[in-house]
């Protein structure tokens, strides 16, 4: 008898356990599944950037669409993601996504050329469709505004620090908020990135 209810304890134990295992997986799965939220009630809306072209790119244009914002660079290890970066900005467009290239020689001097340069190596190498900035400096003394935002440890305490290389990359809601950054070797098509844009996505339908 005492046999038989060890057995049945234990195996009521071992049933609790699987349950709880399964219940954090399910948890797990569904953190995973839920947007990034904002840590600020800042938005990049009053932020200018120039165009490679010459036209300006107010940030309160694209109000209402979901903006990647990621520092380029032609001669870098990571250089090969503008054919993710591209691919993933033909895959969204149409759902109201937007890409952001802003070329830096801040790291390696690894974007040395003029913005014409970088603009033909652009269209040469990888037919970049999305919109790309003039150059500028996304850290130091003569750091652009945006980017003294974006880092912003005050603002930002998740995504907030200084940009360490090149390719480090900016998740924005459609209502102008850091939600999510995204190291130097992340993909651009990876399940992370395509996860998150999902998730934003769907909450605003």
């Amino acid at each position: 008898m005492k046999i038989l209810l060890i057995v049945i304890i234990v195996s009521a134990i071992s049933l609790t356990t699987i349950v709880v295992a399964m219940a954090e997986k399910v948890t797990s799965s569904n953190k995973r599944l839920e947007s990034p939220k904002p840590q600020s009630s800042q938005t990049v809306y009053p932020y200018r950037l120039n165009l490679i072209t010459g036209e300006p790119l107010d940030l309160k244009s694209l109000k209402g669409k979901v903006i990647l914002i990621v520092n380029v660079a032609s001669r870098c290890g990571f250089t090969k993601q503008y054919k993710g970066l591209q691919s993933l900005y033909e895959q969204y467009k149409e759902k109201n996504v937007e890409i952001i290239g802003v070329p830096a020689n801040n790291f390696g001097n690894q974007e040395p050329g003029s913005n014409d340069e970088i603009k033909t190596f652009c269209d040469i190498n990888y037919k970049i469709t999305f919109p790309m900035t003039k150059k500028v400096s996304v850290k130091g003394k003569d750091q652009h505004a945006l980017y003294k935002f974006l880092t912003n440890k005050d603002l930002h305490p998740r995504t907030g620090g200084q940009v360490r290389w090149n390719f480090t990359k900016f998740l924005i809601n459609q209502q102008g908020f850091v939600v999510k950054r995204y190291s130097s070797s992340t993909k651009p098509l990876s399940k992370n990135i395509v996860s998150d844009i999902d998730s934003i996505l769907q909450e605003n339908i």
